[in-house]
């Protein structure tokens, strides 16, 4: 009997012992991961990750951690649908998390997959009625499907719930200067919206949204002043992939014509 209750504890010595070596394994792994993403491996990052995921000696909070890690180093790498696989295991693990669903939302919006993006985007205000950042996301998805009336009703349900959001602001006043539809744009409130964008926080986006609703209301002066700024700052923060389309706005506004988006 005591040979047994020896033999007994000594395996369930060696239980813990291995236990705690694959934690502290993991944790090695994970920090290491972490260093090497912040150098720029990003192909060694991952394999880091993957091995600290698969020690099987993660707390839940750890196991989160790494799952989360891995999807920047996707993310940075364009890979979504491994992306959107490693934030579909951390709904898993946390089913109620409203963020995670914004953001895998986003990453199907990156692989076009418009009606996932929004089914996300949903579940999101779901979770969490008063997440402003899902229902401008869900907005800009309304819009490049053609669905202005959601669209806008997104965009002023965000407005209502953080007054302080530029680039909400700055998406509507777009639909208002630039949609196809006429009964759409007013370019007196696409103005009015896209300088209280502008006021809030400057970036590109929001100097080329004022541009197009100076256009949209005739102030084709100002619309190329503003739109040869956004030119200046996207070459400022070394966004050239974005200048064709930028550019391509400004040769509109010298032609006397606003610009209809496609």
């Amino acid at each position: 009997m005591k040979r047994i209750l020896l033999t007994s504890l000594l395996f369930l010595s060696l239980m813990v012992c291995a236990t705690s070596l694959a934690w502290a394994g993991g944790l090695d792994d994970l920090e290491a991961g972490y260093q090497a993403y912040r150098a720029g491996n990003y192909d060694e990052a991952i394999r880091l990750y993957t091995k600290a995921i698969e020690s099987g000696g993660l707390t839940r909070a750890d196991l989160r951690r790494a799952y989360d890690h891995r999807i920047y180093v996707w993310e940075k790498k364009g890979d979504y649908d491994k992306a959107i696989a490693d934030y579909t295991k951390v709904i898993e693990l946390d089913p109620k998390d409203a963020a995670v669903y914004n953001y895998r939302g986003g990453a199907w919006m990156e692989l076009r997959d418009y009606d996932r993006a929004i089914a996300d985007f949903t579940k999101c205000i779901e979770i969490a009625p008063k997440y402003d950042l899902a229902y401008n996301n869900r907005g800009v998805v309304w819009r490049i499907k053609g669905d202005y009336d959601k669209a806008i009703a997104d965009y002023t349900k965000a407005i209502e719930i953080y007054p302080e959001f530029a680039d909400v602001y700055s998406n509507l006043a777009a639909v208002m200067a630039t949609s196809r539809q006429s009964r759409y744009r007013d370019g007196k409130r696409a103005v009015e919206l896209a300088r209280k964008a502008l006021k809030l926080k400057e970036t590109p986006r929001t100097l080329d949204n004022l541009a197009a609703a100076y256009a949209e209301a005739g102030r084709f002066q100002e619309a190329i002043k503003t739109q040869e700024k956004a030119i200046t700052k996207l070459k400022q923060e070394g966004r050239e992939k974005a200048l064709p389309e930028y550019e391509e706005h400004l040769s509109s506004y010298k032609s006397g014509k606003p610009w209809r988006e496609r």
